[in-house]
């Protein structure tokens, strides 16, 4: 495995801003940002063997702060929604800004992802750290976080995300990139077939809180169980669909379980045969089909982004889980490690 790093950039204050690249032996690669930890670029071979880039991204590393989409990112300290931006541990309650509707989304405007990690290349992958300070916006603790990247020679990106705190907080961390497996800028990606490993969904409010309990996606748009393109429902007359202008919603993974590795799903480009195959350790997996990619910073080699021009897989726990205890707890204590991890591994189908 090669692994280069340069200068990509510097922040305002001068922050050093680094851009990783690695690559395997059969010379396909990822370059990862420590703008959020993020994965820049993904270049993987179709059925014919030709190398793209199937991630969408930005050419300049100042593109990667406060953008829309957050994309590629790591975002926290709580991906996804927290109602109204509030919640409540051990009898005390915490309130959070709000920056989605009336709600708290990716740890807030300041969160992880508009933040400078530290970074090294370390034993074969590179590792990316932040630490939070205590109250930073709005939660309790202060947190170390760590995001690993391993990348293989059989093309697979290995993601490994842990984090410890010094009191009691909550905690819920992903990776936000979109992928687009005809390469980003080449269309959009309602042609792409995915299948989720999800029999259930977590229908939401008109704020894309969840509602409670989950349903079952059968006789539903929701139901990717069978592989089916995502476009094919994607206009269907549903009301969780008209929430979002399409797909942005948390399934739920059937038979997760913590610490243990599942198949999540699998997303598939007939037109250029690439074929992503995602595990985790993570109970659910919110699809975003880039519905409101339109406006977001000018993408690499000069693309415009419009709306489902890519889609992103986040594996992650439940939306709002700090405030519903029937969901996975999202509760990290003192001398507790959080420890989370995602595979996404590339291929081909003729």
């Amino acid at each position: 495995m090669e692994i280069t790093k340069e200068l990509w950039g510097k922040t305002s204050c001068g922050k050093e801003i680094y851009l990783y690249t690695l690559k395997n032996q059969s010379g396909a690669y990822v370059q990862l940002s420590s703008v959020g930890a993020g994965i820049v670029s993904v270049v993987v071979p179709d059925k014919d063997g030709k190398m793209a880039d199937v991630v969408l991204g930005y050419p300049v590393a100042e593109s990667y702060f406060g953008d829309g989409p957050c994309a590629g990112k790591v975002p926290g300290r709580y991906a996804n929604r927290v109602a109204l931006g509030k919640f409540e541990l051990d009898g005390k309650e915490y309130t959070l800004p709000i920056n989605n509707g009336p709600n708290h989304l990716h740890g807030g405007p300041e969160g992880f992802q508009n933040k400078v990690w530290e970074s090294r290349e370390h034993e074969g992958g590179v590792e990316f750290l932040y630490f939070s300070e205590d109250g930073e916006q709005g939660y309790p603790g202060a947190v170390k976080t760590v995001a690993r990247y391993d990348w293989t020679e059989e093309n697979e990106l290995r993601l490994t995300l842990t984090a410890e705190s010094d009191a009691p907080t909550v905690i819920n961390l992903t990776n936000h990139a979109y992928f687009n497996l005809n390469g980003e800028g080449n269309g959009d990606i309602l042609g792409h077939i995915l299948r989720l490993n999800a029999s259930e969904y977590l229908p939401t409010d008109p704020t894309q809180i969840p509602l409670g309990d989950s349903e079952p996606v059968a006789g539903t748009p929701m139901d990717f169980v069978n592989a089916k393109p995502i476009g094919q429902d994607i206009k269907a007359d549903f009301e969780p669909l008209k929430i979002g202008k399409g797909y942005d919603h948390c399934w739920v993974i059937d038979g997760a379980e913590p610490g243990q590795l599942q198949e999540c799903g699998e997303l598939h480009a007939p037109e250029s045969g690439r074929v992503l195959t995602i595990h985790t350790t993570q109970p659910g997996v919110q699809v975003y089909t880039g519905n409101w990619l339109s406006g977001c910073p000018e993408g690499k080699n000069g693309h415009v982004y419009e709306d489902y021009t890519g889609v992103a897989i986040e594996c992650q726990n439940y939306p709002d889980a700090p405030n519903k205890a029937d969901y996975p707890s999202p509760v990290l204590r003192p001398g507790e490690v959080y420890e989370q991890a995602i595979i996404f591994a590339f291929g081909v189908r003729q």
